[in-house]
């Protein structure tokens, strides 16, 4: 390419605007950003709820982001940017668990049968025969890890998470969402927590003062001060093939535009990208994006007329005895004291477009949540000021079993569109922390050099990418 390629990215969530920055940085390319949204981060970002920033759902920046985005992050936000412990809990079996997980915690508080089955589970793993496997979900954890964990933590909620049973789910949903898949990972975990075992940032987190999608404005407004043009508001309706490049069409509340580009560099779910491309995909590809499927989720909002709701950032909740995942509370995650006498919660819950639950009004759905945290004991939310639901449609991709092969077809389709690219969470179809997305746009970034996209040295990132594994 002799001349500045011009770049359609397609979605502002950490990838899309991590990738504009990178560009403009280095000016490898004019950059036009769209995003449906009026604002950026995806689902990683946050707003502005009775003057509070809250989350959609519960985010932390980890220490394993890479030093060169950390570095970047850190520029970017300078002071609002903190560093802050981990301090949530886990409910099992009708106890309190500290998470991350704490030697002493577990002495103390570890109901004693599940220890002892957990105990006789791992001796059984190094004995000769002991594992019995299985190339699904439910094989790999039950040979890694016993069937004690398993059917009291991980089966559970697995169910919960992405609303199939262990074993239809795929061996890939253990391998790169569960961190601590086998004994000798889940003790170091534990063990890293004892002083001067575990490494620095170890059980820390990094988190803006502002909200988690504090990141993502960061990165859209230092892109868009380097020349990007950030269009939000803007849902892209068509992708058509031209002589030279490819034609964006979006609509927007000021209605229709279009912009002729020379690359497009999609993070949008990859199933929508293949019904949007002109000429059409083929029919298999359309049935491709039928086969694959995502996790809906429901984040419901209670604004409570009190400082403080606990002193804990996070619940979590595997067992099917309520219906809701997790709980944060913003405040405690950003450390801050405004609003005074008010804080918020945030609970999550998974689900499907066809259950009721999906369609409920806004004050049910706080009924149940608030329901929910009295069946596990924690303190009455009652009286609430006010309740707010948003509706995640993409939330989670979910590894059905052949999911890989469906996966496979649509990932080859976009790779054969000449000047088209798919990465991110969305556009890889990937269980992924908002550090390996951002590692994604760096990656593409660098691949876009004067003599064109460097499909070699992008194959072999794509190939590190499917070595990341979910921090929790």
């Amino acid at each position: 390419m002799a001349e500045r390629p011009r770049v359609a990215i397609l979605g502002a969530g950490p990838a899309g605007v991590g990738a504009a920055y990178r560009l403009r940085r280095a000016d490898r390319a004019a950059v036009v950003v769209l995003e449906s949204r009026e604002d950026v981060g995806g689902n990683a970002g946050s707003f502005d709820l009775h003057g509070q920033q809250v989350d959609y759902g519960s985010h932390r920046l980890h220490p394993a982001c890479d030093p060169e985005i950390l570095t970047d992050i850190e520029s970017l936000l300078g002071e609002s940017l903190v560093t802050r412990p981990r301090h949530g809990r886990i409910r099992l079996r009708g106890r309190w668990i500290h998470f991350p997980l704490k030697p002493v915690d577990l002495f103390l508080r570890l109901d004693r049968a599940f220890a002892l089955r957990t105990l006789r589970d791992a001796v059984s793993r190094v004995l000769p025969g002991g594992a019995d496997g299985g190339d699904t979900f439910a094989g790999v954890l039950r040979a890694a890890l016993g069937p004690t964990i398993c059917e009291d933590f991980y089966f559970p909620y697995a169910r919960k998470i992405w609303g199939l049973e262990p074993a239809a789910l795929s061996a890939i949903q253990a391998r790169r969402r569960v961190a601590a898949n086998s004994f000798p990972k889940l003790v170091r975990k534990v063990l890293g927590q004892l002083p001067g075992v575990k490494p620095v940032g170890f059980s820390h987190f990094y988190y803006p003062r502002d909200g988690y999608g504090a990141i993502s404005r960061a990165y859209a407004e230092a892109a868009a001060a380097g020349g990007a043009d950030l269009r939000l508001g803007r849902r892209v309706t068509g992708l058509e093939r031209r002589d030279r490049g490819w034609r964006v069409r979006a609509e927007s509340a000021a209605g229709p535009e279009t912009h002729d580009v020379d690359l497009v560099w999609s993070t949008i779910p990859i199933t929508g990208l293949a019904r949007m491309v002109s000429p059409p995909a083929p029919e298999r590809v359309i049935d491709a994006a039928g086969g694959i499927h995502y996790r809906q989720m429901l984040l419901v909002y209670l604004t409570l007329d009190r400082d403080r709701y606990t002193e804990f950032d996070a619940h979590y909740f595997p067992g099917p005895e309520v219906a809701i995942t997790r709980l944060s509370e913003p405040k405690n995650y950003a450390a801050v004291g405004v609003p005074e006498g008010r804080t918020t919660l945030c609970a999550e819950l998974p689900c499907s477009l066809d259950e009721e639950v999906w369609s409920l009004a806004d004050e049910e759905l706080g009924r149940r949540v608030a329901a929910d945290l009295e069946t596990v004991g924690l303190p009455s939310p009652e009286p609430v000021a006010g309740v707010h639901v948003r509706r995640l449609k993409f939330a989670y991709p979910i590894y059905e079993i052949g999911y890989e092969d469906q996966f496979d077809v649509l990932d080859g389709w976009a790779a054969g569109l000449d000047g088209v690219l798919t990465f991110g969470r969305q556009g890889l179809f990937a269980h992924d922390n908002t550090h390996h997305a951002l590692a994604m746009a760096y990656a593409a970034s660098d691949c876009l050099g004067p003599d064109g996209f460097d499909a070699q040295r992008w194959a072999g990132y794509r190939r590190v990418f499917e070595t990341h594994v979910v921090e929790d």
